[in-house]
């Protein structure tokens, strides 16, 4: 998808299709306005005759406007002026841009960036419009042998109201266009299927990524080495399955030697079928989600290097699949993680935690600013927080606010959840310094409270995207969070 940047009078774009903005009641914004005079009232006559009366979620196709040299104009419903906010303007973008692929046009020129409110700057608006029509446009279907060949919208221009402000707006649109890469990234691993996307698959897509950027350097550690580490707790996850368990770090350097890095840890279970304490069988193919948050980091990385952002960023991805054997890890089995302390697994299921803990032991080596860790890592969360929110603990709230921050920005949002030292007791083990469960109460923050234990010499947070790094029913598939929050804290750490 091709999105680029204009200028100029709405009733002179030479196009398949413009895009124009309608307030309630009937009010026309003021690119539809200067169509409306180039074409002798004819907007505001059929607005006048109830074509269209301006609510969100209305659209109305036109054939040859009279005085307009475009081909078709769409006019895309805005709702009230006075209640236009940043989370309705996207829904405005995402619905115009749904209007727009029903028309078959191949190209077009959207009016609505212009769209004025006073939460948002114009860079905003320009890059959250592109990353929002790339989200709307996506489609997984490399893997169907039928309907590839369909009629498809190549070209997508915003604009702006003169010629001085293009050079702004093109670092908007490389932000967002960078950012909707990685997205779109992150959702292409999610939605490959555990026979393809394996942890050596993980890997060899670190590799890629890192030929692809001169910046980036990629290393991938084998089990025997991660075993010579002593990462006992990680490699407890993996015994069950013939897949290979790796270690994936990559490094970009865009800052300083001596600056630290930002470090993401990304948890890649590429499929888990909770081992011997098996998942029910309904929805289980939703497995393949569970490496969602090593997904985000390959995304957010991409997103980074593509910029060429002034910042040191490390990934570390530790990619496992868990599965049933006779080899598997029992419950009520005893390992030592990599900081030398014991977990009692009384659940194979929670494996995400017992992969990532290690990896939280082995990113000290990089003398890190602070580290994130993304997992989905319980269904407790999706509970507590539905589809809507990331849930995020952390043990440093200068960093907590950070994120909380970037999330309203970028509009994907996290709610902070506690971890007091009164949760931590609910992992006490009478065999080893802990279990591996806390019990049913409060799940996502004990399983925060279990990682806390491995992060005492940094700044951590953990974000536990299992509500919101996949949607199930109709619109099945992963959405590339948190992608988009991940790059917008980053981004913000620069403007400090």
């Amino acid at each position: 998808m091709d999105f680029n940047i204009k200028s100029g009078q709405p009733e002179k774009q030479r196009t398949a299709c413009l895009i124009l903005g309608v307030f309630e009641s009937r009010r026309l914004s003021p690119p539809a306005m200067a169509v409306d005079q180039a074409s002798e009232k004819y907007l505001s006559g059929l607005l006048r005759r109830g074509d269209m009366e301006g609510r969100r979620g209305q659209s109305l196709l036109l054939h040859h406007v009279p005085g307009a040299l475009a081909e078709r104009v769409l006019l895309i419903g805005c709702g009230k002026e006075d209640e236009l906010n940043a989370r309705g303007y996207l829904t405005i973008i995402k619905n115009s841009v749904s209007a727009l692929r029903r028309t078959g046009a191949r190209e077009a020129v959207s009016y609505l960036a212009e769209l004025d409110f006073k939460q948002r700057d114009p860079g905003w608006r320009l890059r959250e419009a592109v990353k929002t029509s790339a989200h709307t446009l996506y489609e997984f279907n490399e893997l169907k042998t039928r309907d590839k060949k369909k009629r498809r919208l190549g070209k997508l221009a915003f604009t702006v109201p003169s010629r001085r402000e293009l050079p702004r707006a093109e670092a908007a649109l490389n932000e967002g266009r960078a950012i909707a890469n990685g997205i779109r990234l992150t959702r292409d691993l999610g939605n490959r299927p555990g026979n393809i996307c394996t942890p050596a698959y993980l890997a060899r897509r670190a590799v890629e990524l890192g030929k692809g950027h001169r910046s980036l350097t990629v290393n991938v550690l084998d089990e025997a080495a991660m075993k010579k580490l002593g990462m006992g707790s990680l490699l407890s996850v993996t015994q069950g399955s013939k897949q290979p368990a790796k270690l994936i770090t990559l490094e970009y350097r865009g800052a300083k030697k001596t600056d630290k890095p930002v470090l993401l840890i990304g948890k890649g279970v590429t499929f888990d079928t909770g081992g011997i304490s098996l998942k029910p069988p309904a929805q289980m193919d939703e497995m393949k989600y569970d490496m969602c948050g090593a997904a985000s980091v390959l995304g957010t990385l991409s997103a980074v290097a593509e910029l060429g952002l002034a910042i040191n960023l490390v990934g570390v991805i530790p990619a496992v699949e868990n599965m049933p054997g006779g080899r598997a890890t029992k419950p009520g089995d005893i390992f030592t993680s990599l900081s030398g302390q014991t977990v009692e697994v009384l659940n194979t299921d929670a494996e995400g935690r017992l992969i990532l803990c290690d990896a939280l032991t082995y990113s000290q080596k990089f003398r890190p600013e602070v580290v994130i860790d993304i997992a989905t890592l319980t269904g407790a969360c999706v509970i507590a927080l539905g589809k809507h929110a990331t849930g995020l603990m952390s043990n440093h709230e200068p960093l907590a606010a950070d994120l909380l921050a970037a999330g309203e920005e970028s509009c994907d949002r996290a709610w902070q959840l506690p971890i007091w030292d009164e949760y931590q007791q609910q992992l006490n083990s009478n065999f080893a310094d802990m279990a591996n469960i806390g019990g049913r109460d409060a799940g996502t923050i004990t399983a925060a409270c279990f990682l806390s234990r491995f992060t005492e010499n940094y700044h951590w947070a953990h974000l536990d995207i299992a509500g919101t790094a996949w949607l199930s029913g109709r619109d099945k598939g992963a959405t590339g969070r948190p992608v988009g929050l991940l790059t917008q804290y980053i981004l913000n750490r620069l403007k400090r």
